[in-house]
């Protein structure tokens, strides 16, 4: 199965100590366009790689 995000390693925020990673869509699933920026998150383990689930804005 292919991903359905990454993690920006050049676009980060601190939150309490520790480092959020936005994320970019690589396919398109949902209504999310590949190439579309999410919010933040800390790690993979945040938000699975399969599914519709999706983070978005600044969140």
């Amino acid at each position: 199965m292919a991903k359905k995000y990454e993690l920006l390693k050049d676009d980060t925020k601190e939150y309490f100590g520790r480092t959020l990673y936005r994320i970019k869509a690589l396919i398109s699933f949902g209504a999310v366009v590949a190439g579309e920026l999410g919010g933040y998150i800390e790690t993979e383990k945040n938000l699975d790689q399969s599914g519709d689930a999706w983070v978005s804005g600044d969140a």
